[in-house]
């Protein structure tokens, strides 16, 4: 029975760390008056290549009640505070760009930033806009330090890149300790009445039952998906990528780590590159139809000088959400209710906003079908909020090398609200105005679309003749303050 705040039973369909991510935090949450089991079979596989983040996980961590020590050993762990863009555009001068997580320290330099867009956007003067100019997370990156050496008084924000199927044995660990049952197994059937569950039956013939379904069985949608037809929204029309390929490398040299993800482009897509501490987690995500797997995993293997003797692993990904995350009685989370490809590294976030709204909405005292439709309307919102910040870069490419690159400029259908954005940022318009007037529909703010748009050189107004000015007065002052207020950090670059 559920009860005012929390449902008696819950099962969870599918491990991995979407999985234990969703029984950790729910144990947490809602104590042992809740029994919950989770259902995984050893013979169904997790993709288990998602190794980046963003600075909302830390949350996470927190209210699970971790420090960085109680899970960053166990996990091969380093941090994040940003992502360098490269190959992205047919320019010298755009050639590669930093989009950072941001500190206090980067108030002043921040407006700088800003400012200097305008500028250059008007015609007003050829400013420097490149942002790793601006941000201090793009000098700790040079200088290789890392947040935990951080001496400021304040929080800063900062991210983590982790082997993601040691972190998913580490939270079934921590979720086991707060009493989560693990049961081993195929669910062979699942009953339904009209949009609810009514049980499970199991490859052994036993048949299960709770309160609250968990979907979180991957790409295939075991409950929500295929038992209950829950409608899907595919991006494809948008977002080009269907699939990947990865494989590991080792570290060259025992200098320290950079603490940042590379993104580099490709003839068919863009290259991962991720640095934990006993490896670098590397890989192709692209377009199927313009490139076969072959011919990635060649390409890949040519980009990173890694011969036949390291295996590559092959995934196909289903790009978009469904229209309906939480319907009866039965809960998506994870790959199960969407995915964005990997190129911002929000697949955990989603799970995790998805764990806090459902919590809030059990616990609410709104009527169900209205904690549902809520719960529904804001999971929406943040999927096609990040599809949209995500679709830019591809439309912003200028990339004429091949025929990928030039699809997503000329065949993209581009979402309502970044076609609205780049109108008022191409026209000269008070862009400031215009992410207000879309604040509420938005998930990335404005440094992010200033860093984007600036980094992959959106101006009209550029005389290409000029030389790129660098403002060598905001560097310096970046190099002091982050020589003040951060320790360097000897390899390896983790706790």
């Amino acid at each position: 029975m559920m009860n005012q705040t929390h449902p008696a039973s819950v099962i969870i369909v599918g491990g991995g760390t979407a999985g234990w991510m969703c029984a950790a935090y729910l144990a947490k949450q809602w104590g042992t008056s809740t029994h919950i089991t989770l259902i995984e079979s050893s013979q169904i596989g997790t993709v288990g290549v998602g190794e980046g983040s963003t600075p909302f996980l830390k949350q996470f961590f927190a209210d699970l009640g971790w420090q960085e020590q109680d899970w960053m050993p166990d996990c091969d762990a380093t941090y994040k505070t940003g992502i360098e863009f490269a190959n992205w555009t047919n320019s010298a001068r755009f050639s590669q760009y930093f989009h950072p997580f941001f500190t206090p320290l980067d108030q002043h330099t921040g407006e700088l930033f800003f400012n200097s867009c305008q500028q250059l956007r008007s015609g007003l003067a050829n400013a420097d806009v490149k942002p790793e100019h601006y941000f201090s997370a793009a000098e700790m990156v040079r200088k290789r330090v890392t947040p935990q050496s951080s001496k400021l008084p304040g929080d800063i924000d900062y991210a983590y890149h982790f082997d993601a199927s040691k972190l998913a044995l580490r939270l079934k660990s921590f979720a086991m300790t707060l009493g989560v049952n693990h049961r081993e197994g195929k669910v062979a059937d699942v009953h339904t009445q009209g949009n609810h569950i009514t049980g499970l039956r199991m490859e052994q013939g036993d048949e299960l039952r709770a309160d609250l379904y968990i979907d979180c069985s991957g790409f295939i949608g075991l409950l929500m998906k295929k038992a209950l037809n829950a409608p899907f929204k595919r991006y494809s029309d948008t977002l080009f990528n269907n699939a990947a390929v990865a494989l590991p490398t080792m570290h060259g040299n025992d200098d320290p780590i950079a603490p940042q993800t590379r993104s580099v482009g490709m003839d068919s897509g863009w290259m991962w590159q991720i640095p934990l501490t006993t490896r670098i987690g590397n890989g192709y995500v692209y377009s199927a139809d313009f490139c076969s797997a072959d011919e990635a995993e060649a390409a890949l293997r040519k980009a990173l000088n890694v011969d036949d003797g390291i295996p590559a692993r092959h995934l196909n990904m289903e790009v978009g959400r469904l229209e309906q995350h939480w319907q009866g009685n039965c809960v998506a989370i994870g790959l199960a209710q969407g995915f964005i490809e990997p190129l911002e590294a929000t697949a955990l976030m989603l799970v995790q906003y998805a764990l806090y709204q459902l919590v809030d909405g059990v616990g609410s005292d709104k009527p169900l079908a209205s904690a549902q439709q809520e719960y529904n309307c804001e999971m929406n919102r943040m999927f096609d909020g990040i599809r949209d910040y995500i679709a830019a870069h591809y439309y912003l490419n200028t990339r004429i090398d091949s025929a990928y690159w030039t699809a997503c400029r000329h065949d993209m259908v581009v979402p309502d609200n970044l076609r609205y954005l780049l109108e008022k940022w191409d026209s000269g318009a008070c862009f400031e105005t215009a992410l207000d007037h879309l604040d509420s529909e938005l998930v990335y703010l404005r440094p992010s679309w200033y860093c984007i748009l600036a980094g992959m050189g959106r101006f009209n107004q550029l005389d290409t003749s000029q030389p790129a000015p660098v403002n060598r007065a905001s560097i310096v002052h970046l190099e002091n303050l982050v020589g003040h207020y951060f320790s360097h950090q000897q390899r390896p670059l983790s706790v």
